[in-house]
């Protein structure tokens, strides 16, 4: 009788503990890099009718330290199609045992957007944890049923790095007699693998013991890496329009008849307002015209009305309140087109600084972003209508190389934006530098920037001088500027180029060497750490090519002469290329510096070389110029 008594003893301390994962019980590889365990991550997903899918969550997480607090906040995205229910939130310490319970009162209640001005159905439910140690425990778990079909979110191990996964599943319940397409895509670098059991409208999708991926350098994210299983219903519900999604060009009339014509309409206004910008040329200056008024006249705002949210605001209103989203800001632009005659199209894109493309083999309502193309004879015109900034036919970093689901009255079509080239993600610079000898220098330069390059530059814009010298500093911080000072900053909106002049002086640049000074031959480089990984686990990327090309001339100061410089070199990589060359003239010394790196995914075991790569460059870049008294 006492040995059943302890069996059962142990059997309901196993049940509990096994309820209340205490962080012990976490496996050491799954600790290995993470900030965070997802100990259990379970959804199930019934789909009932084209109208109503009920999920149901939960989520258990354990946070092992405080930079995995982020990721533990629990939040409720909804709207007026989806109703929430059942939510619960409950905490335990390091050991398993309860420290408390929340409910939905204990959540906060904000805008789903991240703008201070907005106009917008999406709400969201936010509730975080201030903890007092680590580890702790958050069992979240909620249900929700929805009217909207057209998403069923895609099942992942995880999105961040440094977190991993002990146990994932989604379940797929559908009793709505639609046909349900399911596509598993496997990771790439077999880092992990999908379960799918089940059959018929019953199945269930899992992942066990996936290790997080570390925040290593040039690492891509972990979508890239990952596996994922995408679902589409065959027939949906979008804010009580139904549609059908078995191929693009079905799924691609019912986007134009619902969320584009309908919104596509002008009024008198609208056409005074073009008629009045007396358009000549060619299309592409007409295109210009209309798009530098557009966005003169604009600024961008969230909004997050009309069917679900993906429905453009009425030109008239954007042309009446000079604000839009990207879905109103474009559809106005092409509103203004039409009345000029230019056909354009309402394209939608996965925005991110990874590159993600839509599938041509598996059709799904997505995207983030809407641009608009125009197409010409000369080619396609890419337009980003949100920022008041951004220069003609000029696309960030943020949505080239990848498709856009173009909306067309006859189904959608995907097409590429385009991919700019190292050469034209280019920055040049032009230095001239007086050598001081208090071991300082003061010097003057031109800079100039394309492609990619003047995306990141364009922030100055909105700078004020002060503004603009400090972010300089941070910018340039391998000189230590006793001052620096920005001047004829011009954003050339018609060609993509940020050009500007700098004035500065900084202290010391040299090292006495006796009678001697020693410095560097290029003042402004790249100071980033690059280590080798002897154990490198998965392939790195290098996001975007570009090219470098600077001119330095010092002016030595008189009495002195030029002793020693450095070698010419050239280094040739697969990489890319390097090339360092002098000039020796009098009292002048050029020095000529070419760097191109190209973009690409690269095989893990190719890293070491990489890094060998960029060392050498920075290694170049820090050859030593001697001068001497004469």
């Amino acid at each position: 009788m006492m040995k059943i008594l302890f069996l059962g003893a142990l059997s309901t301390a196993s049940i509990y503990f096994a309820q209340t994962y205490p962080a012990s019980s976490i496996p050491e590889d799954l600790k290995k890099n993470a900030n965070i365990v997802i100990r259990k991550d379970f959804t199930t997903v019934q789909i009932n009718k084209i109208d109503e899918i009920k999920y149901q969550y939960n989520t258990v997480t354990t946070v092992l330290n405080k930079d995995g607090d982020d990721k533990a906040v629990a939040y409720i995205p909804y709207d007026k199609s989806r109703s929430i229910s059942d939510i619960k939130v409950t905490i335990y310490d390091e050991f398993g045992k309860k420290i408390k319970s929340y409910s939905k009162s204990d959540f906060g209640d904000f805008a789903n957007n991240r703008q201070g001005v907005f106009y917008s159905d999406n709400r969201i439910l936010v509730f975080s944890y201030t903890p007092v140690q680590y580890p702790y425990t958050i069992d979240f778990s909620y249900q929700s049923e929805n009217k909207n079909t057209v998403f069923i979110p895609d099942f992942v191990p995880f999105y961040s790095t440094n977190t991993s996964l002990e146990d994932g599943q989604m379940k797929i319940i559908n009793t709505s007699g639609i046909d349900l397409r399911t596509k598993i895509y496997p990771s790439k670098y077999n880092y992990t693998s999908v379960i799918e059991s089940g059959n018929g409208n019953d199945k269930t999708y899992s992942y066990k013991n996936v290790p997080a991926i570390d925040d290593a350098p040039l690492i891509p994210q972990p979508v890239k890496i990952l596996p994922s299983v995408n679902f589409a219903l065959t027939k949906f519900n979008l804010a009580g329009r139904q549609g059908t999604l078995n191929n693009w060009k079905d799924f691609g009339t019912w986007y134009y008849n619902n969320l584009v014509e309908p919104a596509s309409v002008s009024t008198p206004s609208i056409k005074a307002e073009v008629a009045a910008l007396q358009l000549q040329g060619s299309v592409e200056d007409k295109v210009k015209k209309i798009y530098q008024y557009m966005q003169n006249k604009t600024r961008y705002i969230y909004v997050g009305l009309g069917i679900g949210g993906w429905l453009p605001m009425m030109p008239e209103e954007v042309h009446q309140k000079g604000y839009g989203d990207c879905k109103g800001l474009t559809n106005y632009m092409k509103t203004l087109l039409n009345e000029a005659g230019i056909p354009s199209y309402y394209c939608v894109i996965n925005s991110g600084s990874s590159q993600v493309s839509f599938d041509p083999e598996f059709p799904t309502m997505g995207g983030n972003h809407a641009i608009l193309m125009v197409p010409t004879e000369k080619g396609n015109i890419w337009l980003e209508n949100t920022s008041q900034q951004t220069a003609f036919n000029h696309l960030t970093y943020s949505t080239t190389d990848r498709n856009v689901l173009s909306v067309q009255k006859t189904g959608i079509e995907l097409i590429n934006t385009p991919t700019y080239t190292a050469e034209q993600n280019k920055e040049k610079q032009k230095l001239k530098i007086k050598i001081g000898e208090d071991n300082g220098i003061t010097g003057e330069g031109s800079f100039s920037y394309t492609g990619n390059q003047y995306d990141y530059n364009l922030g100055f814009v909105s700078l004020n001088p002060k503004e603009k010298s400090e972010a300089l500093k941070r910018r340039f911080d391998v000189l230590n500027f006793e001052k620096v000072e920005m001047k004829n900053l011009i954003n050339d909106r018609d060609k993509a180029v940020i050009t500007y002049d700098l004035d500065f002086k900084t202290n010391n640049y040299c090292k006495n060497a006796g009678s001697s000074l020693i410095f560097r031959a290029v003042p402004i480089y790249s100071d980033n750490i690059y280590k080798t990984e002897e154990n490198r686990a998965l392939p790195f990327e290098i996001g975007q090519s570009f090219e470098d090309e600077y001119e330095i001339g010092f002016i030595i100061p008189k009495g002195y002469k030029i002793d020693e410089i450095p070698n010419d070199i050239t280094i040739n990589s697969e990489f890319g290329y390097y090339k360092l060359s002098f000039v020796k003239n009098g009292e002048e010394l050029k020095v000529l510096r070419k760097i191109q790196v190209n973009k690409g995914t690269y095989p893990k075991e190719k890293y070491n070389e990489y890094v060998g790569f960029r060392k050498k460059t920075i290694n170049m870049d820090n050859s030593k110029i001697l001068i001497s008294k004469i």
